[in-house]
C-alpha cells in the first residue's frame, strides 16, 4: 500500500470539509452557534489509542460501519461531560426538555447522543464523500459509553493492534462561551485504504510500512535525545512520541494556542532537508531553565536572560542532534543542521517566518506531539519535523525498514555555552 503527499492532502482535505459539515449540523441541531477548531490527521499506534480511552475518564461514542469508497468503522467519541452538555443543549430547545439538568443517560438521553453523534458521523461521511465524488453508505449508529477501549472497538476487525499505525481524524469544534472537543476514529479495511490510496495517488508514493519506518526512527531518536539530555545535564531525562500528525502549513499557525511560546528553531540540509522546530508554553520553557541551570539567573526583557536562552537552546541543540543524527543513521546518509535560533513570540507568529519560506515550495508537513519529562516534571513539547516533500519520499523509499532496530542511533554535537 503506498500513499504520497496528495493523497494525504486529499485526507486532510476530507477532514476539513467533514468537520465543517458537522459543525454546521450541530448548531442546526441545538441552535448553538459553532465553528470547526483543530483538525489534524494523526498517525497513531494501537496502544496509544488504547492509551488514550484509558485515561480514567469517562466516554461515550456512537459508531457506524462504512461500505462504498471506504468500508470500516467511523467512530466519534466524546467525554461523557461534553455528551450530556451537548444533549442538556439539545433537550432545552424541546418543551420537554427544558431546564433539564442531566448526569446520566437513560433512554431518552442515549437516543438523543446517538442521533447527535449520527448526525455528526454523518457530517464527516457525507464531507469524504463530497471530495472523493463517491457514494459511502451508513449503517445504523451504535451508542457505546465506557473507560475500556475493548468496550469502543475490541470487536472491530480493523482496529490496530498494540503496534500497529492507524489513521485517526481528530477534529474539535468551538461552541459560543465553550469548546466541545472529541475525536474522530476512523478504522479502515486496508483493502479499501489500499484501494482508495492507489485511485488518489499521483506519484509514485511511500509504501506505507515506510511512514511506520519514520515514525519508529523518531522513536529511536527520542530515545537518544533522552539518553544524551541525561548525560549532559545532570537530570533524569525521558522523550515520548505520542503521535505524527499530517497537517496543512497554513492551519499550523491556527493550532498554536494565543499565548507566549518559547522555542528553538533549526534548518537541517541533506537527505532529507528542511526545518526542525521545538516550541513549549512559556511556563515549561521557564520549568527546563530552572532544571537545567541550578542557580538564580539575571532576566532581561524577553525574561529569560542569557544563561536561560542558552539553556533552551542546548536543550533545542541536544533534541535536534538526537532527531536529525538518528534519522541519518537509520538512513545511512548525512544530515547536517544549522545553529539553533532563540524563539519568544506570541502564538502564531513564533512559526509565521518557516511557514512563510516553505510555503513557496509545499502545503503539507509532518509533526511529532511529544512529550519531554525531565527531574520529575512534564513539558508539553510540538516538535515541527518539516522536511522537503521530494526529499523525504526518496529518503524514505531508499529506507530498509530492518535496519531501524539495529542501526546505532547516537548522536553527535556541538554543545551551546551556557555561560
Amino acid at each position: 500500500m503506498k500513499l504520497d503527499v496528495n493523497a494525504l492532502g486529499t485526507f486532510y482535505q476530507m477532514a476539513r470539509e467533514g468537520a465543517g459539515l458537522a459543525a454546521g449540523r450541530l448548531t442546526h441541531m441545538t441552535g448553538v452557534e459553532t465553528q470547526v477548531g483543530v483538525t489534524k490527521l494523526n498517525f497513531m499506534r494501537g496502544r496509544e489509542i488504547r492509551r488514550d480511552f484509558e485515561d480514567s475518564t469517562e466516554k461515550v461514542g456512537i459508531r457506524v460501519n462504512l461500505t462504498g469508497a471506504i468500508e470500516g468503522y467511523s467512530m466519534i467519541v466524546f467525554d461523557r461531560e461534553n455528551a450530556l452538555r451537548i444533549v442538556e443543549t439539545l433537550l432545552a430547545e424541546s418543551e420537554s426538555g427544558a431546564g433539564a439538568d442531566i448526569d446520566t443517560f437513560d433512554e431518552m438521553t442515549q437516543s438523543a447522543a446517538t442521533e447527535v453523534g449520527h448526525i455528526m458521523n454523518s457530517g464527516f461521511i457525507d464531507g469524504w464523500a463530497d471530495v472523493l465524488e463517491a457514494a459511502i453508505d451508513v449503517s445504523t449508529p451504535e451508542f457505546v459509553e465506557g473507560q475500556s477501549a475493548e468496550l469502543f472497538f475490541g470487536d472491530i476487525d480493523e482496529a490496530p493492534d498494540e503496534d500497529d499505525l492507524a489513521l485517526l481524524f481528530q477534529s474539535q469544534i468551538e461552541t459560543v462561551g465553550t469548546e466541545v472537543g472529541f475525536s474522530h476514529y476512523l478504522f479502515p479495511k486496508r483493502e479499501s485504504m489500499s484501494r482508495l490510496l492507489g485511485h488518489l495517488r499521483t506519484s509514485g508514493g511511500i509504501e506505507y510500512d515506510k511512514l511506520d519506518g519514520f515514525d519508529r526512527m523518531a522513536e529511536r531518536g527520542a530515545e537518544e535525545v533522552a539518553k544524551t539530555a541525561t548525560t549532559l545535564t545532570g537530570i533524569d531525562t525521558s522523550v515520548e512520541i505520542r503521535r505524527l500528525n499530517f497537517v496543512s502549513l497554513e492551519a499550523i499557525p491556527e493550532q498554536l494556542a494565543d499565548e507566549t511560546l518559547v522555542g528553538v528553531a533549526f534548518e537541517f540540509d541533506g537527505m532529507p532537508s528542511g526545518y526542525l522546530l521545538f516550541l513549549f508554553d512559556e511556563e515549561s520553557a521557564h520549568e527546563i531553565v530552572d532544571a537545567m541551570v541550578p542557580m538564580e539567573i539575571d532576566e532581561d526583557e524577553d525574561g529569560f536572560g542569557e544563561m536561560g536562552t542558552s539553556a533552551i537552546k542546548e536543550l533545542g541543540n541536544i533534541m535536534a542532534s538526537g532527531f536529525l543524527d538518528g534519522w541519518a543513521n537509520v538512513l545511512d546518509t548525512t544530515i547536517d543542521h544549522s545553529t539553533p535560533e532563540f524563539i519568544h513570540d506570541m502564538g502564531a507568529a513564533a512559526v509565521d517566518p518557516v511557514i512563510i519560506q516553505l510555503g513557496e515550495n509545499q502545503d503539507f508537513a509532518f509533526v511529532f506531539d511529544t512529550l519531554v519529562m525531565a527531574d520529575g516534571r512534564e513539558f508539553d513539547c510540538e516538535v515541527y519535523a518539516i522536511p522537503d516533500e521530494d526529499d523525504l519520499e526518496r529518503a524514505l523509499n531508499n529506507l530498509d525498514v530492518d535496519r531501524i532496530e539495529d542501526t546505532p542511533t547516537t548522536a553527535e554535537f556541538q554543545e551551546v555555552d551556557t555561560t
